[in-house]
């Protein structure tokens, strides 16, 4: 059995993790090429990671405009705070809400508690979409808005590696 990452891989090996997987094959292979280690020893550094709780998974970021879903919206949800975790969770169910979490109101000026992502090709098919969501969990009487993105922002993936100078990225 081979030994595990030493200190310098493993900041290396998060330093790379953080720009993304390579678009291989064998990503965790051409990882462990770049530092210096086997695909195994990269393996078993992620999992010894995630069992500290440094992360939960490996996900993905996609440009969604850059696929066609043009019309991306967000609904918001005053929902009583006894149903938020049943309402939420029946949601985050749903086929075609990409995200949906919980924040905090912020009042006077925010009363929303609960925020799904829809991703669409067009603006009538997500409102469509939403009305029917809303009407079938039976939640339309909620006080609710439906948010079109209007600007795009760089997305990214995590940052938990120190920068170069040696101050905590942040991100």
């Amino acid at each position: 059995m081979n030994a595990g990452l030493n200190a310098e891989q493993a900041l290396a090996l998060r330093r790379r993790l953080e720009t993304g997987l390579p678009l291989v094959p064998r990503p965790y292979q051409a990882l462990a090429q770049q530092i210096n280690a086997d695909e195994t020893q990269v393996l078993e550094q992620m999992h010894q990671w995630r069992e500290q709780g440094l992360f939960r998974r490996v996900g993905l970021v996609l440009n969604h405009r850059a696929v066609g879903f043009t019309a991306n919206a967000m609904l918001v949800l005053d929902v009583p705070d006894a149903l938020i975790d049943e309402v939420g969770q029946r949601l985050g169910r749903t086929p075609g809400i990409t995200l949906c979490y919980q924040r905090p109101r912020r009042l006077p000026q925010w009363r929303y508690n609960l925020f799904c992502m829809v991703h669409g090709r067009q603006r009538d098919r997500v409102e469509a979409q939403i009305q029917k969501l809303l009407e079938t969990h039976l939640l339309s009487d909620l006080p609710h808005q439906l948010l079109f993105s209007t600007q795009v922002f760089k997305q990214c993936g995590g940052r938990f590696a120190q920068a170069q100078t040696g101050a905590p990225s942040h991100g």
